[in-house]
């Protein structure tokens, strides 16, 4: 009861525990396909044997190594794992440095020897309030030999020899769709791999294309608005920025939609600082690609711009610089106006990070003429929030800079500067005025209400 009653009062106490005891530990997959096979056995090396019987050599070794095994018995098969690991090694080696190996037959026992390690089930997170920011990743249990079986995989497709025509057959959209599911691998070594991975892929099969684009889509909207989920976002994000640089012109529409519908609605996740740096990269990928999509970007970044979450909110202004760097001047002035508004409100805000942080577009020196072109507008916009926080801020190198923001502002347009300047202390004067009247008001009211008790106690 007592130990309730502490949870109740410290909701943080479960989740201390679980990070006190939880230890940076490998974790295999949660299925195993168990062959009831017995030890292998190792067999002659490629090198040693006549090239005329290379590739049965080659095709025995590849079915040899489809063989499975659970490391997390850290003593079980240590001489089946051993052959098998030595065999990868000798696979890789030969792959690599022998031409003329990959010959028609090979391909289908070499792609079937890659799905029967790498596509599995995988298992749940060890720690249920697991946070990618803070906790250590659960790590493939059988790394050693799932490595091994990557490097394999990117020397074949890597080959000289590799024919995509014979490939095609084998690596498949269901091949592609299994491989994209292990994306959400918690280990980030095994991400990095099918991230290369899916990039040749994508180069090589032009039939897959497509396909892969709308698989990644899937992916992002089922992550965006079921699960907030998926640990290989970052990876999947960077394949898309080399995918986006090669787009032809002018854009298709399927492209525009996919900017609009799922690369802007992703800055909405919490865990958007594991991602955001591939993220911002594929907007101004769009941005240097077709100007035109500069307004519905810049409105979409202001709909999803965060109200409680500074840290977000500082990721949000580098993003928009970035974009500022890219912005042609007839699309500037399309989105100036939302855009300095809420730039007002950043300078203006209490978190120092936040205002520090959009002050710095002053030192911007392209981001600088535009203001300079369009000061009219933006100077109206900016100089009620700046003049109040040159007063007002309680923090001083946030004052220094808006005082040289100010400056930069009285240099750029003296006349309207000082007319901002006397217009915005009649408005003071204004208010202040109402304040004290509202005051005095207040104190008559009080008084009134004083006299009218004291007569009703001299009637009663």
């Amino acid at each position: 009861m007592a130990s309730k009653i502490v949870d109740k009062i410290d909701p943080f106490k479960n989740k201390a525990l679980i990070k006190s005891r939880k230890q940076k530990r490998s974790q295999g997959s949660s299925h195993y396909r168990t062959q009831g096979s017995s030890e292998l056995q190792a067999l002659p090396q490629l090198k040693d044997t006549p090239a005329s019987e290379q590739q049965d050599l080659f095709i025995r070794k590849l079915q040899q190594c489809c063989v499975v095994f659970n490391f997390m018995d850290p003593v079980a098969d240590l001489k089946s794992k051993e052959v098998k690991r030595a065999s990868l090694n000798e696979l890789v080696d030969y792959i690599t440095a022998t031409r003329g190996v990959l010959t028609e037959p090979v391909y289908p026992e070499i792609v079937k020897m890659i799905a029967c390690n790498i596509f599995r089930t995988l298992p749940p997170s060890d720690n249920p309030e697991f946070d990618p920011e803070e906790d250590d990743p659960t790590l493939e249990a059988s790394w050693p030999h799932l490595q091994l079986v990557y490097e394999f995989f990117l020397r074949f497709l890597e080959s000289p020899d590799f024919q995509a025509s014979l490939a095609k057959k084998y690596i498949d959209q269901r091949f592609v769709l299994q491989l994209l599911e292990l994306f959400d691998s918690e280990d980030p070594r095994e991400r990095d791999f099918l991230k290369t991975v899916l990039h040749r892929i994508y180069g090589k099969f032009l039939g897959l294309r497509a396909f892969i684009r709308k698989q990644i889509n899937n992916i992002f909207l089922r992550f965006i608005y079921e699960t907030e989920q998926f640990n290989g976002t970052g990876e999947l994000l960077e394949i898309l920025g080399s995918i986006i640089n090669g787009f032809a012109l002018p854009l298709k529409n399927e492209h525009k939609q996919f900017l609009i519908s799922v690369l802007l609605p992703l800055h909405k996740a919490r865990t958007l600082s594991l991602y955001h740096a591939q993220l911002a990269y594929c907007v101004v990928q769009f941005l240097e690609k077709d100007a035109t999509l500069t307004e519905p970007v810049v409105k979409g970044l202001l709909k999803f711009w965060p109200k409680t979450c500074s840290q977000k909110e500082v990721m949000f202004l580098g993003e928009l610089e970035e974009i500022l760097d890219v912005i042609e001047p007839t699309q500037f002035q399309k989105v100036m106006e939302p855009l300095f508004k809420q730039l007002a409100r950043c300078v203006s805000s209490p978190h120092f990070q936040v205002a520090e942080r959009a002050l710095y577009f002053w030192n911007n020196e392209y981001i600088m003429s535009l203001i300079e072109e369009n000061s009219n507008v933006i100077l109206t916009i900016m100089f009620p929030a700046l003049y109040r926080i040159s007063k007002e801020h309680w923090n001083q190198t946030i004052v220094a800079l808006v005082y040289n923001v100010l400056k930069t502002f009285m240099e750029i347009n003296s006349k309207l500067f000082d007319e901002l300047t006397s217009n915005y202390k009649a408005e003071r004067q204004k208010e202040k005025k109402k304040e004290k009247e509202r005051e005095e008001l207040w104190k008559k009211l009080d008084t009134l209400e004083l006299s009218t008790n004291s007569m009703q106690k001299i009637i009663a």
